[in-house]
């Protein structure tokens, strides 16, 4: 039961055809959840499910009444909760991309020998260092990225910055992220209860079409 739509996909999606392919120009990423999937992964911080309440109206393919109502309660999702999730993702890229965790610099070999390391990796490490920041400050996420993060990244992609550069950065984001575990002004926790009453009322309301 899908109910919102937006023009930008979210980072990693499944690809039509097959789960490795990689990008390319004029692709469409598409990953569908019900909405108990989507509703569960919410509540868990995850940073990709993340960007669907913060996306700005006019990027919106497709919002319904029930998609409003859901947007509606991101203050009732967002909690210290996703200090967990974008930290746990930052560490996790941040290791692929050393080599401690899995193969490493093997999906832009181009990149590789063109910088010396996959520069749109460390991007994406990166940004989630920065939105994990905004997030559990302020509460919500700027799409697109706010200043001066935003020109770093475009820095990082296209190789103006060193991956040891790269490195230290992120390891800057992880203790900010892991300071913000308990200064954080979020609730510690999202009202579940709220949520799920919403979600059940939800699919009653489509049953009942």
């Amino acid at each position: 039961m899908g109910s919102v739509r937006a023009v930008h996909l979210p980072i990693g999606a499944e690809r039509e055809g097959r789960n490795d392919a990689r990008s390319t120009a004029g692709d469409l990423d598409l990953t569908i959840y019900s909405l108990r999937k989507w509703t569960r992964l919410a509540l868990k911080g995850n940073p990709t499910i993340m960007l669907l309440l913060f996306t700005p109206e006019d990027q919106l393919v497709y919002c319904d009444e029930l998609g409003a109502e859901l947007r509606a309660l991101t203050s009732s999702i967002v909690s210290r909760r996703v200090q967990g999730a974008f930290l746990g993702y930052l560490q996790a890229q941040k290791q692929r991309l050393t080599g401690e965790r899995g193969q490493k610099r093997i999906h832009r070999p181009e990149l590789e020998e063109m910088y010396g390391f996959d520069t749109k990796y460390a991007m994406h490490m990166l940004r989630l260092g920065f939105q994990g920041l905004e997030l559990l400050t302020t509460g919500r996420l700027s799409l697109p990225m706010r200043e001066p993060a935003r020109s770093f990244l475009l820095k990082v992609r296209r190789g103006k910055v060193s991956e040891q550069e790269c490195l230290t950065r992120a390891g800057e984001l992880e203790q900010e992220l892991t300071d913000l575990a308990t200064a954080s002004p979020l609730p510690d926790e999202p009202d579940e209860a709220r949520l799920e009453a919403w979600m059940l009322d939800a699919y009653r309301r489509r049953w009942s079409l």
